[in-house]
């Protein structure tokens, strides 16, 4: 049985007569001013994997598809942007607190979007935007977190993104998080579940290769919160790495744990140079 299904995804992955989708020549110019940079050289990490160039999933989409992310009036994941500044204004938890209380406007948070994951020295770990969010919230505002990917969460995420639109993604990848980021490298090339699948077999082997009804992008990152037009909500990166690990037919890691922060530094370190684009419009 367990050949057989390797044989099956094999047949769908790479089996001669399918389409390729690959990736095309198309600039993101967002609402006509935000320059968005959708291909450029790899990464020096990435120097032995063959991958010379790297390119955002939105070259991989239909011209309509693209079109939607290209005005904000068009773009579905901005409705939930509106829903993130209600959110930032609104006071909550015993503190008596709101985001603006200490940030003031969400235009504060440009850049941010662009080096996370990173090393929050005072905590002695490596945190993801939806960490960093949560301990706002606990510790400045003493309210409850938000569900890591639940919908208040995703909102936030997608504000705070789209206020670094345009700008390159720039994550860390030495000093103190260089052991979460070997980590979740090592995730990233180790096969599981019953289809024996790692993230690089689908994202580095064959990308642009059509694969069931759609095709295999390079799993970047750099458009996260997304918009899906499959599931017509917003999606965080560890949702996504859930669906995808479940895909294989393992168990999956819990979005939010240590593996997974791990592999979201690993695979948002893949996109450096990219540009943040979130919220994007994906399939």
């Amino acid at each position: 049985m367990k050949f057989k299904a390797l044989t099956a995804i094999a047949a769908l992955v790479v089996a001669p007569g399918l389409a390729l989708a690959q990736a095309d020549d198309d600039n993101l110019v967002i609402n006509g001013e935000i320059e968005a940079v959708t291909k450029t050289a790899a990464p020096a990490h990435m120097e032995d994997t063959g991958v010379d160039t790297i390119m955002s999933g939105w070259h991989f989409r239909s011209d309509e598809t693209q079109a939607l992310q290209m005005d904000d009036f068009d773009n579905p994941g901005m409705i939930f942007v509106d829903l993130g500044i209600e959110q930032w204004n609104k006071v909550e938890g015993e503190a008596g607190n709101s985001c603006a209380s200490c940030h003031e406007g969400p235009e504060s948070m440009e850049g941010v979007r662009a080096v996370y994951p990173k090393w929050n020295e005072d905590a002695g770990e490596v945190r993801t935007l939806a960490h960093q969010i949560n301990a706002c919230r606990t510790e400045n505002m003493e309210a409850e977190p938000y569900k890591y990917t639940g919908g208040q969460m995703a909102n936030m995420e997608a504000l705070i993104s789209s206020k670094s639109r345009g700008m390159p993604v720039n994550v860390a990848i030495d000093g103190p998080v260089a052991e979460v980021w070997e980590r979740g490298k090592e995730l990233y090339y180790t096969r599981t579940g019953q289809l024996e699948l790692s993230c690089a077999n689908c994202h580095e082997d064959n990308y642009g290769n059509m694969i069931r009804a759609d095709h295999l992008s390079q799993g970047q990152i750099n458009g996260f919160p997304t918009y899906r037009l499959k599931n017509a909500k917003l999606n965080t990166s560890h949702a996504r790495f859930k669906g995808c690990v479940r895909d294989t037919r393992a168990e999956t890691f819990t979005p939010g744990g240590p593996e997974f922060i791990a592999l979201e530094l690993y695979v948002a370190s893949r996109g450096n140079g990219l540009s943040v684009e979130g919220p994007s419009v994906r399939n």
